[in-house]
């Protein structure tokens, strides 16, 4: 039996493949008529250590996540979906996607296999990697 899921979570952080995600969620909450949470990290490992210059990076790229989480909104609607929450958040981005995951009852997580950070993929691991072994609830990674 195929599930019908209630609550999905997408993470989109402007790669391509965080974009395929997102299409293939909006998808998803149209077929089963589930709330869609979209999700973006800023991941505080890559601002400044200068809390004046942490404070302006952050100020800055947490209104541009903003404006594109506005925009990921009205694509669902013209999609129509209208059960859409987004949501910015400050810190790992693989321990965020989790946290989030545990802490509202998601039931399905939608990410890209890669993001915007493939280069330190080697250094600290895959994102995809950790949130499919760690999460609370089915996990679809798309390319």
């Amino acid at each position: 039996m195929i599930s019908k899921y209630k609550n999905i979570l997408v993470a989109i952080d402007g790669s391509d493949h965080s974009e395929r995600a997102f299409d293939e969620a909006v998808e998803a909450a149209k077929r089963d008529d589930a709330k869609l949470n979209v999700i973006s990290i800023i991941n505080d490992s890559e601002l400044s250590t200068s809390a004046f210059s942490f404070s302006k990076l952050y100020a800055a790229e947490k209104e541009q996540i903003e404006k594109d989480l506005l925009k990921k909104i009205q694509d669902a609607s013209r999609r129509e979906l209208e059960n859409v929450e987004p949501f910015v958040e400050l810190g790992s981005p693989k321990e965020k996607i989790i946290d989030f995951a545990k802490n509202n009852e998601i039931d399905l997580i939608f990410l890209g296999a890669t993001g915007k950070g493939e280069i330190r993929l080697s250094r600290i691991g895959s994102t995809a990697a950790y949130v499919v072994n760690h999460a609370p609830c089915s996990v679809t990674v798309i390319r």
